[in-house]
């Protein structure tokens, strides 16, 4: 596992090189998707060799996080720590800003909890990228139904924390660059009342990676804008799990905030 993630806090160190292939690209977008795309293909390979794992799925992360790093991204990652406070499963809840996400947070979490994260029927869909997702037992939402939605985030969600396995919540309808508190939805806090977890809150400013105006996913590349990553102290959820939502938003808003005003 990766030492650097074993610790509470992470920077980029100030002399990382800058990759020169992305040099020899001029520093557009090109050489940045090259390695992504693949990281997306070695991963299926390994996959159809029987041979993914958790383990794999973190060393595949890792080398995302460094593709940000040799592309010129700082990566700033607090309070690791929080992810061991709870020996067992947890929800962790987090807003969702871009692609980024899915590709980083299995590298940082991972060498601590096993995880899944709920996602889009899309998602599983894609070609490559999907096989990698839908390997890692994910929580599948179709985004149409939302009493279905609701259902199978409840029940699946709850058997792959009842086997130890902690879940990845993002409670918003779509990835947006802005944080809205009245977007953030409460099904994360629902899913750890019923299955009496904890929820680790995540707040994330991962705009480094920009969403596309007409491929979401392959959006440009704002190496101004950094990775932010920090976990939340862990909460037991009481009552009805208002109190815990408001602290989570409030959370999330107040990180992004000061990211903001200190980058």
């Amino acid at each position: 596992m990766h030492y650097e993630y074993r610790e509470n806090n992470y920077d980029t160190p100030a002399n990382y090189p800058n990759f020169l292939g992305d040099k020899l690209f001029l520093k557009t977008r090109i050489f940045f998707y090259c390695r992504i795309v693949k990281l997306v293909f070695d991963t299926n390979r390994v996959i159809q060799k029987g041979k993914f794992s958790d383990k794999a799925w973190s060393e595949a992360s890792y080398y995302a996080l460094r593709t940000i790093e040799g592309c010129e991204g700082k990566v700033h990652i607090r309070n690791m720590n929080n992810i061991d406070k709870h020996n067992g499963a947890v929800v962790f809840i987090g807003n969702h800003m871009s692609m980024l996400e899915s590709f980083v947070l299995p590298g940082v979490i991972c060498p601590h909890k096993k995880i899944s994260f709920v996602v889009k029927k899309s998602l599983v869909d894609y070609p490559f990228f999907g096989l990698v997702m839908r390997t890692t037992r994910p929580v599948i939402v179709g985004r149409v139904d939302p009493a279905a939605d609701f259902k199978a985030v409840m029940n699946d969600g709850s058997k792959l924390l009842k086997e130890g396995r902690s879940v990845v919540v993002f409670p918003q309808s779509t990835r947006s660059s802005g944080f809205k508190p009245d977007e953030f939805n409460s099904i994360g806090i629902k899913l750890a009342r019923k299955a009496k977890v904890p929820v680790v809150p995540i707040a994330l400013k991962t705009d480094f990676w920009g969403n596309g105006k007409i491929f979401k996913d392959v959006g440009p590349l704002n190496r101004d804008k950094g990775v932010f990553i920090e976990f939340g102290e862990p909460m037991d959820i009481k009552g009805n799990g208002k109190a815990e939502h408001k602290s989570i938003t409030e959370f999330i808003s107040g990180k992004i905030k000061e990211w903001e005003n200190k980058y």
